[in-house]
């Protein structure tokens, strides 16, 4: 009977050893793909113009994780050049992510 729970024993350790060596959860791509394209975004001189604005930004992933930016759904044409010009190619860090899978992410141009 003793040498069961010394068994019993040494396989609770390993176990809960084994799930302690696993890698942490990352963050979920999309939402750290969200947090750089509003810094990238993020503009000082943001034209009056723009302020109130939404668009739907549907883009991918190159295998160097540079932003292929695909369509920009808004009503204005300034607003889709604009974000085109910020967001085509620019390197973002995201951990884990599928190259050519399609993103959409909303985007709002709030006043400061």
């Amino acid at each position: 009977m003793r040498k069961l729970s010394l068994v019993f024993v040494a396989a609770m350790l390993l176990m809960t050893g084994s799930s302690f060596a696993n890698n942490p959860v990352n963050e979920n791509p999309v939402k750290q793909l969200s947090t750089q394209i509003g810094e990238l975004l993020d503009s000082e001189a943001l034209p009056a113009e723009f302020v109130d604005l939404t668009a739907q930004v549907r883009f991918t992933l190159n295998k160097k994780g540079e932003i292929v930016v695909l369509s920009v759904d808004s009503d204005h044409q300034k607003l889709e050049t604009f974000v085109k010009s910020r967001l085509n190619y620019k390197k973002v860090e995201v951990g884990e992510f599928k190259e050519g899978a399609l993103y959409t992410v909303p985007v709002r141009f709030a006043g400061v």
